[in-house]
């Protein structure tokens, strides 16, 4: 056996990591859904991995009395829920502190000061509430005596709601902390093939050679949920699909599958060249919103066998807010001039996936001819599934066995995480948890990042207020309202089917 052969075979160790020092971890909003669902969860695998040393701390800011026992209880019973040994589960409770506090009086600040006490650990401080209380909480940490030259605070998303509240959001944060000390967080970016999109593209010579227009005909990026409210209704009716997921979630997505080689693998040299594509986005502006765009909202709909009520049905109230998102947009650079990349977003959709389609253009001229069995060569096409099944894809034209006529059919080179690696796939928030401790910000995005994500989305929704003010209706458990379809099929193209892991 040779020695490549050999590596191929042998199991992946677990690759070693770079260590956390002692912090203490401020969670705003620790009996929000985000904190119970992902972030404790995410401390706990942590902790199971012996990767939180033993003197930190976790501490969690709650409103009411009765959550300072009540808070940690649900915790401990998610976790053994999940199959944590009760001793387990101790070791974890012993690290949390519930800590009463009324996030926009100054005044109750004096509890969190006392509970931190002196000690010289790193302090981060995750902000996991809505985004017109960063600007309080940052000021009354500030001038509570609480923040430490070591402190960090991270900022959830979305951060604001236009360019104009970012950017006063943005101006707040930066008088108290400097932009090395601010992780605007994005949970997508903690992703294991998010992160593989930089090794896949910079690490194939197959791949970097053939990442341009002159070898794709179009690019699609698709992050389909089917779940629907649930507990977000208020901000959400506010917000918009556009806001909630295109302008931080999908065009972080593009911003890493289109970037141009970094000089190296250092937080700003990424983060340049992201915010390099983010001001190559043609605009979108007037009633241009009308070609390029789709606004959707579901209505009724059938999901895995069982009717859904639509959005006005959940919400309880009539309401022009879309769930559902499609644009067709390009870059203007030379490498991506002439591509068209289609954006596909929504709620209470078919089914649940994210994934980026790179259709490579057809051969120029096919020695096959028109003879049976070889009528059709269909492009090659690279599918990079996010969730589930995550992976990679390639489909190729291959011939079918046997000595008859010669037929072709296209068949798929299937790598998945699961079955590629021995080595568990980490929660996002594992991941980016712990690279704030460490003080690491590749994964996280800049001010100028977030404003120029801004810069492009505003034109849109302004276009949307004057030429397009009510979205499409979809029933729920389809793929989006037909005009989505008509947006990629009048070019000639489809939106590419969901079979990854079928």
């Amino acid at each position: 056996m040779d020695a490549i052969a050999e590596r191929l075979l042998k199991p992946e160790a677990a690759p070693e990591r770079t260590p956390v020092p002692p912090f203490d971890l401020v969670i705003f909003g620790a009996g929000g859904d985000l904190a119970l669902r992902k972030l404790f969860p995410a401390l706990a695998q942590r902790n199971e991995e012996g990767v939180l040393p033993e003197e930190s701390r976790i501490l969690g800011i709650v409103r009411k009395q009765e959550d300072v026992e009540g808070i940690p209880n649900e915790i401990a019973a998610k976790l053994a829920a999940a199959g944590l040994s009760q001793d387990r589960v101790a070791a974890f409770r012993r690290r949390l502190t519930m800590v009463l506090l009324d996030a926009v009086k100054p005044e109750t600040y004096g509890a969190l000061r006392e509970a931190l006490g002196d000690s010289q650990r790193v302090r981060s401080f995750y902000l996991s509430t809505p985004p017109d209380l960063f600007i309080p909480i940052c000021e009354n940490l500030a001038s509570s005596g609480i923040l430490t030259p070591t402190s960090r605070v991270i900022l959830e998303k979305p951060l604001g709601r236009d360019l104009a509240s970012a950017r006063e959001i943005n101006d707040a944060v930066a008088r108290i902390l400097p932009e090395s000390r601010t992780y605007r967080i994005d949970h997508y970016l903690g992703k294991e093939t998010v992160q593989n999109l930089l090794v896949l593209r910079f690490a194939n010579t197959l791949f970097e050679r053939s990442w341009s227009s002159r070898d794709i005909d179009n690019v699609q990026i698709t992050v389909a949920e089917t779940v629907g409210l649930e507990s977000r209704a208020g901000y959400y009716d506010k917000a918009g699909h556009l806001r909630d997921m295109v302008q931080n979630h999908v065009l972080q997505l593009l911003c890493l599958f289109a970037i141009e080689p970094p000089n190296q693998l250092e937080a700003d040299a990424v983060r340049d060249e992201k915010v390099r594509v983010l001001k190559a986005l043609r605009p979108i502006v007037g009633p241009d919103v009308q070609r390029h765009t789709v606004r959707g909202q579901y209505g009724p709909g059938v999901i895995d066998g069982q009717r859904v009520k639509g959005y006005a049905e959940e919400l309880g109230h009539v309401s022009g807010t879309e769930t559902f998102t499609a644009i067709r947009c390009e870059l203007d650079t030379w490498r991506w001039a002439g591509v068209p990349i289609y954006l596909r977003t929504g709620k209470r959709m078919a089914q649940r996936y994210s994934e980026i389609a790179v259709t490579f253009k057809p051969v120029p001229h096919s020695i096959f001819g028109r003879a049976p069995g070889c009528e059709e060569l269909y492009a090659n096409r690279l599918i990079i599934r996010l969730q589930p099944n995550d992976g990679v894809q390639l489909q190729l034209m291959m011939k079918v066995p046997g000595s008859g006529k010669l037929k072709v059919v296209p068949r798929q080179l299937d790598l998945r995480y699961e079955t590629a690696f021995d080595v568990r796939t980490p929660d996002a928030y594992e991941r980016l948890l712990t690279d704030v401790i460490r003080g690491d910000q590749t994964l996280f995005m800049r001010r100028d990042e977030v404003e120029q994500a801004w810069t492009w989305v505003d034109p849109i929704l302004a276009g949307w207020q004057e030429y397009y003010p009510q979205p499409h209706r979809y029933a729920a458990g389809s793929w989006g309202p037909s005009q989505a379809i008509g947006l990629i099929e009048r070019e000639g193209r489809s939106w590419a089917d969901p079979e990854f892991g079928e």
